[in-house]
């Protein structure tokens, strides 16, 4: 495999270190990959082919830097036989069906994927030794929404209203109950793992083609030269770019790994509260900074119930783990345009990603 090694960043921690991610052909799978190569970790992948066309993960060729195996989470047999002879120390837990509108059409899948996909990845890990650090990454949709003004803490209740949000809830619980049955902290010396959630808000990114998501369907309403219909223009979300969160969860699995049970549990990683923005001042920053060809409408048709307002507390990640945002919402949409500008130039993409990416770490 192709090594691109930056060994300063998280003081070589990553180096030479065994890492498997579900979910790695994926949008955030795919940039978190590309992270990991770039620290000089040994990067396994276990994930369904990518489901978009294009996908970030064919672009940047990751095959060239993941030991990857194509299955579905839901297959236990394959799943455990691929820890087994991977024999990982790490595993971060990404593989999902990850929208809200995909949930209405398809609950069934939606709940198979999202917690049974959490149950197999949480047993097949009970069963392979090597494994010190599990990182079960769901949503900041996770919580009961009751539409407030300030930030969701980890400690609040998980009651998401849509299947999606509800089966990360789910995925959540069940987290909790083998955290508190196979891997509790107060037996950490007998069993030697280190179980955590990460709650992210809303990510974005270069190289995101799923549908029904805001960013990347004004990005192809611009490559058809036709206006983007947006829903919910007032609903206010926590965005941010891809590489915030991807940062908080190697923080966290860095410490999880070193202090064990004290950092077992749920972690929100979200932009500070200036970033909270609605979607209809998101579409505007992106034609501003686009240019010309980017122009928008709203939908008045009928939408799926979505919540309004939500926003995450951050404070843990910023006290324990000194993790804070490094770009905020303006700096995030000027990356995605310049990815996509590059993308549309036919630019090699990976570089672009690595040169974002060195970029983003270079900030202290």
């Amino acid at each position: 495999m192709d090594t691109l090694v930056n060994s300063a960043t998280f003081n070589s921690f990553y180096k030479g270190r065994k890492v498997l991610v579900t979910g790695h052909t994926g949008f955030k799978g795919s940039w978190l990959s590309i992270i990991l190569n770039w620290l000089g970790a040994d990067v396994y992948g276990y994930a369904l082919n990518p489901n978009t066309t294009p996908s970030l993960y064919e672009l940047t060729e990751i095959e060239q830097l993941v030991s990857s195996t194509i299955g579905d989470i839901r297959d236990y047999d394959l799943l455990l036989k691929t820890f087994k002879t991977i024999q990982p120390e790490i595993i971060i837990h990404m593989a999902a069906q990850p929208l809200v509108i995909e949930s209405y059409r398809t609950p069934r899948e939606t709940y198979e994927v999202n917690v049974m996909g959490t149950v197999n990845v949480l047993e097949a890990s009970r069963h392979t030794e090597s494994i010190k650090v599990i990182l079960n990454i769901t949503t900041d949709k996770c919580y009961e929404n009751k539409e407030w003004l300030w930030g969701y803490r980890e400690n609040e209740p998980m009651c998401g209203y849509d299947p999606y949000s509800n089966s990360k809830s789910c995925s959540e619980l069940v987290t909790s109950s083998f955290r508190n049955s196979f891997f509790n902290p107060a037996k950490f010396e007998t069993h030697g793992v280190a179980l955590a959630s990460a709650r992210a808000g809303n990510v974005i990114g270069g190289g995101d083609w799923a549908s029904d998501r805001l960013i990347p369907d004004f990005i192809r309403s611009i490559m058809r030269k036709e206006k983007l219909r947006i829903r919910s223009p007032h609903a206010i979300r926590p965005w941010q770019h891809v590489l915030e969160p991807l940062n908080g969860y190697l923080a966290l699995c860095e410490r999880l790994y070193s202090d064990g049970a004290s950092f077992s549990g749920g972690w929100n990683f979200g932009p500070d509260d200036d970033d909270a923005k609605c979607v209809e001042w998101i579409a505007q920053k992106i034609c501003d900074t686009w240019g010309r060809g980017a122009e928008y409408e709203v939908d008045k048709n009928i939408q799926p119930h979505e919540a309004n307002y939500l926003k995450l507390d951050c404070s843990k990640a910023k006290t324990l783990l000194n993790w804070y945002p490094k770009w905020d919402i303006e700096t995030a949409i000027q990356r995605i345009v310049d990815w996509n500008k590059f993308y549309l130039e036919q630019s090699d993409m990976r570089l672009v990603c690595v040169s974002q990416i060195e970029e983003y770490f270079k900030i202290k």
